[in-house]
């Protein structure tokens, strides 16, 4: 992902309803339960990890058992003094007390629970992208430190091949036509990374680092489960067992959830989205536009999805009397600047919304040349009484305007070039008559239209019109 441009809005729930889904996550809650259960007699090493022999006191408070147990007591100390729920007192001593931010989960604000939990993923993330302890002890040099260049691991790499997969599954997320809350195929997410742009059928390599990247991705999100950031399927212990062992049971092929799903949670689009405002990445959310003015809707939503745009919209309304919301709206669209056809496309929306109270505010603008055209058709379309008919000059300007806004939203859209189609269908003398409407975008509209309809006459009638409009600009 590149950092120049917009991340599309996301949904966030409320914040209370996040930081109560914090501090239910396994990982948050057994921190701060082993916080409170700290005391005089708790002891730990010098690297600030519990001391081995209180590891089975920890683990049964936290009500664990089996071979996993005390790595889980120790991940959960581990968190718990990374966020500040645990203070070391005495580093020679070993002591500790219960942490400042301990208070934060009982009576800070959701915020407050959000930032200690956020500083939790930190700890997990960098955990996640560790080899499995055995890898470490095998590659331990005779001084005692760890062999980087023996596993084949480069941490700096490591973390930043996470970070991007993370990175495309909150894109997934939030994409107009994304995943939504479907979960993703891990094979999918993998390929996102690996496989190169425009490569039609990988090669034994790429699949081969595909199947690699998927089994480090099953370790790291089993990891990054417990913590709320995730929703995984892990890969079915099946598929990873000797060729030679007989399956116990039929296998399906076909089905991919066999090879892990993954999906983000409502409080994981809130984390991975602080992460990526705080890494540089413009990640906006719904409701971020709620409070500003017209002109900063209007351009804001311009790179929106529709239904985003509309949910911006929505919350932006509700905070204002229609009339005087449809009086901004009309102002802010005003303009001859490249972006002004799409402010007024998003104009006309916005008051799509807006209820007959807005009536007064459209008839005041019905002889303006730039919002005359849409004023008469969101009465119309209302039924108003009065309303007089457009000239054709205003006809043509507002088919020009709305024209240029549909390419500057969608581009060479197949909806576009659908429009472009049933234009030159119905009005034979559309283009002698286009090239003169005295609109910013005239010629490049009309170039647009050359080069999306399919009739090679109608195009070329199109360029021609798109050259005398250009002329007559003096470009």
């Amino acid at each position: 992902m590149s950092d120049s441009s917009p991340l599309p809005p996301v949904r966030l729930h409320p914040e209370a309803e996040l930081a109560r889904a914090a501090l239910s996550t396994p990982l948050l809650s057994r921190a701060a339960r082993l916080a409170r259960w700290a005391g005089p007699d708790t002891r730990v090493d010098a690297g600030g990890e519990l001391a081995e022999e209180q590891l089975p006191a920890a683990a049964e408070l936290l009500g664990l058992a089996g071979d996993d147990a005390a790595a889980y007591a120790s991940e959960a100390w581990r968190v718990a003094v990374d966020t500040g729920l645990v203070e070391i007192v005495d580093e020679e001593a070993g002591t500790v007390r219960a942490g400042e931010e301990l208070k934060l989960l009982t009576g800070g604000s959701p915020r407050d629970v959000l930032t200690v939990w956020l500083t939790a993923v930190e700890t997990v993330l960098a955990d996640a992208a560790v080899p499995d302890l055995d890898d470490l002890v095998d590659a331990l040099d005779e001084g005692g430190e760890v062999d980087f260049s023996s596993l084949d691991w480069d941490p700096g790499a490591e973390a930043a091949f996470l970070d991007g997969v993370l990175g495309n599954l909150y894109l997934l997320t939030v994409s107009e036509d994304g995943a939504g809350d479907s979960p993703v195929p891990l094979p999918a997410l993998a390929a996102s990374m690996l496989v190169p742009d425009g490569m039609g059928e990988p090669t034994n390599d790429v699949l081969e680092q595909v199947s690699d990247a998927m089994m480090r991705l099953d370790d790291q999100f089993r990891a990054l489960e417990p913590v709320g950031l995730v929703a995984y399927q892990p890969v079915d212990e099946a598929l990873m067992a000797d060729a030679d062992e007989e399956p116990a049971a039929p296998v399906d092929d076909t089905d991919v959830s066999r090879y892990g799903m993954v999906r983000l949670t409502p409080l994981g689009v809130y984390g991975l989205r602080a992460r990526l405002m705080e890494a540089g990445f413009e990640a906006p959310a719904v409701g971020d536009l709620a409070d500003k003015g017209a002109d900063v809707l209007l351009d804001g939503t311009a790179r929106f999805g529709r239904s985003a745009a509309r949910a911006e919209t929505e919350q932006w309304l509700a905070r204002r009397e229609p009339l005087a919301a449809a009086r901004e709206l009309l102002a802010a669209a005003r303009g001859a600047d490249a972006g002004a056809p799409l402010r007024r496309l998003r104009c006309q929306q916005a008051l799509s919304l807006v209820g007959a109270e807005a009536e007064p505010a459209l008839r005041e603008v019905l002889d303006d040349p730039e919002l005359g055209g849409l004023a008469r058709v969101w009465l119309s379309e209302r039924g108003a009484a009065g309303v007089p008919a457009p000239s054709q000059e205003m006809v043509f300007w507002l088919t020009v305007d709305t024209l240029a806004a549909q390419l500057a939203a969608e581009g060479n859209s197949e909806e576009l070039q659908a429009l472009v189609e049933g234009l030159a269908a119905q009005h034979s003398g559309f283009f002698a008559a286009a090239w003169r409407v005295e609109h910013p975008a005239t010629a490049e509209v009309l170039d647009a239209m050359g080069r999306l309809h399919p009739d090679k006459k109608v195009a070329k009638e199109a360029r021609k019109a798109a050259f005398k409009a250009r002329s007559q600009q003096g470009g």
